[in-house]
C-alpha cells in the first residue's frame, strides 16, 4: 500500500513539473493598448486595432515588442449594425493601415485575417 501511495505521489509531482514547463507563456508583459486601440493576444502576438472614421490601424507586438511588417497584409471586416465594410491594411512604417471613410463606433466588430511570413491568423475585435 505504501508503495502504491509513493508511485502516485511521485506521478503527482512530475505532473505537475510537466504541465509548469509546458506554460511557456511569459506575462513579462501586459497586453495594454499602446496606440488607443483594442488589443487582442493571439499565440503570443498582441495585435492592436486603432479604427477610427478616416483611418484603421493595425499594430502587431511580439512578447511587447514591436513585430516587422514590412511584408505583411491583413484585411479587416467591419460590422456596424447591418452594414459590413472590408478594408484591406498595408505596410505603413511599423504597422498596418488604410486611410478612407469608415463606420466604426463602439459595439462595432471587426474580424482581421493577418499574414505575416506567410501564416496567417485570424483575430476578432470589439471597439467599445
Amino acid at each position: 500500500m505504501k508503495t502504491q501511495a509513493l508511485l502516485a505521489s511521485l506521478a503527482l509531482t512530475l505532473a505537475s513539473t510537466a504541465f509548469a514547463a509546458g506554460d511557456k507563456h511569459d506575462h513579462a508583459h501586459e497586453h495594454k493598448p499602446l496606440h488607443g486601440g483594442v488589443v487582442v493576444e493571439i499565440k503570443d502576438i498582441d495585435y492592436e486595432l486603432v479604427a477610427k472614421p478616416t483611418v484603421i490601424q493595425l499594430h502587431l507586438r511580439d512578447h511587447g515588442k514591436p513585430a516587422d511588417v514590412s511584408k505583411a497584409t491583413a484585411k479587416v471586416t467591419l460590422l456596424s449594425g447591418t452594414e459590413k465594410q472590408e478594408v484591406e491594411l498595408k505596410p505603413a512604417g511599423d504597422k498596418l493601415e488604410a486611410t478612407g471613410s469608415f463606420k466604426v463606433g463602439a459595439g462595432t466588430k471587426a474580424v482581421a485575417v493577418v499574414s505575416v511570413a506567410g501564416k496567417a491568423s485570424t483575430v476578432r475585435f470589439s471597439i467599445k
